[in-house]
């Protein structure tokens, strides 16, 4: 009996020790998160709120410096966590990527899904690919958190399906100029909301003119790009100050969305060309501000 009892009492030692390593595992995991974007919802939400219209041929949208910007809102919101990615949920004929569909898809940290495009222009099966990676993260404990803009009711099945497995679901908005773009059953559902206003769409969409800009000189070339983003860097290492610009580093490859928007306007004035929309040119120009900077440290 005494043996049998001990051995019970060995067995019972063994197991809250491997208990005990497992809770000290899961606590120095860091939390992840991952941001899922609806681009039916926000080109129509952004075009009416920006451009004043739902036509995505009416207006550009400077996708790269958006998704930038929602990886900054969420590293802010997310203080204590890590992104997984973003996911970019968008419509196409036969599902083949259209030019700025392969552009954003080249983008670092972000995967674009694409649902089908019927003839009317209506997406059709984006919500169950949401649905289909929301819960399939949350099953596997990739994420913790998931931010999702979106705002179709047909969504309320993903977040349930998502929040089944124990991950949190926040419902990111955009600004209605007049009643509600969400529908209702999603706010009821989601753990928190948040609404992203017209300022902070404003540097992303523009509404299109009769003809483009395009300056005497032409497009100007990657590396002209670049020497202007270190020619920026070292500008406002005097300007801004050394301690300031060191606060920059510890968020590469990315900066915050107002330093981002300021970066792209000075750029602009410089060259005398719009870098809206051109995805090279945008990378160049961090590329060229990073390796300047990163230099000096």
């Amino acid at each position: 009996m005494n043996d049998d009892l001990g051995t019970l009492h060995t067995r019972i030692d063994r197991t809250n020790e491997l208990l005990q390593r497992m809770l000290a595992e899961v606590a120095k995991t860091p939390s992840t998160h991952a941001i899922f974007v609806d681009a039916g919802y926000l080109y129509a939400a952004a075009g009416r709120l920006v451009a004043g219209t739902e036509d995505r041929r009416a207006f550009d949208l400077d996708a790269e410096g958006l998704i930038d910007a929602l990886i900054d809102r969420a590293r802010t919101i997310f203080a204590d966590s890590r992104l997984l990615r973003v996911y970019w949920y968008d419509g196409a004929r036969r599902r083949i990527h259209t030019a700025e569909q392969q552009t954003i898809a080249e983008l670092p940290d972000v995967k674009v899904r694409l649902g089908n495009l019927n003839a009317n222009n209506q997406q059709k099966g984006v919500d169950s690919l949401i649905r289909s990676d929301l819960e399939s993260l949350a099953r596997h404990r990739a994420i913790s958190d998931a931010a999702l803009l979106g705002g179709d009711e047909d969504l309320v099945s993903a977040v349930e399906a998502a929040q089944g497995y124990g991950a949190r679901v926040h419902l990111w908005g955009i600004e209605a100029p007049e009643g509600r773009n969400q529908a209702e059953p999603l706010l009821w559902e989601v753990d928190s909301q948040r609404t992203l206003d017209l300022d902070f769409f404003k540097p992303y969409v523009s509404r299109r003119t009769a003809s483009a800009y395009e300056p005497a000189g032409g497009r100007p070339s990657r590396e002209d790009v670049r020497f202007v983003g270190a020619q920026i860097a070292a500008k406002w290492l005097v300007s801004r100050g050394r301690d300031t610009m060191m606060e920059l580093l510890p968020g590469h490859p990315y900066l915050p969305g107002t330093v981002d928007q300021d970066l792209l306007v000075e750029a602009e004035g410089l060259l005398q060309y719009s870098l809206r929309g051109q995805a090279d040119l945008r990378r160049a120009l961090r590329d060229g501000f990073w390796d300047h900077l990163q230099a000096q440290y």
